[in-house]
């Protein structure tokens, strides 16, 4: 294949709107705190033993995190485990209707 194969496409800054998902904020949103918080544990050289020692929550959430298998966790459990690590969390919210659907309603996807 070559490049002449492909059509370039500037992307909107969150790869699960670019997929499609319905909640795309919400899953950026989430990957971005699980970022921060391994951030946070290499800083530190922390193994998921260390940080359960250190913050008193379970290893197996930060080893899931680790893998990236943040599905189960709210944003609201991830910013508490941040804060565990003695990290403050801002958040800013805007809403707006979405530029897809006028009316503001559209598929959901899972």
């Amino acid at each position: 294949m070559s490049e002449d194969d492909f059509e370039r496409m500037r992307g909107s800054g969150n790869v699960f709107r670019d997929f499609g998902y319905a909640d795309a904020d919400i899953r950026q949103t989430k990957a971005i705190l699980a970022a921060a918080i391994l951030k946070t544990l290499d800083a530190r050289s922390w193994s998921t033993r260390k940080a359960e020692e250190m913050t008193g929550i379970n290893h197996a959430d930060f080893a899931r995190i680790r893998r990236a298998n943040i599905r189960r966790f709210s944003m609201e459990r991830l910013a508490a485990i941040l804060s565990a690590l003695g990290q403050d969390v801002e958040f800013s919210v805007q809403v707006r209707p979405r530029e897809s659907q006028p009316d503001g309603f559209g598929p959901l996807h899972p």
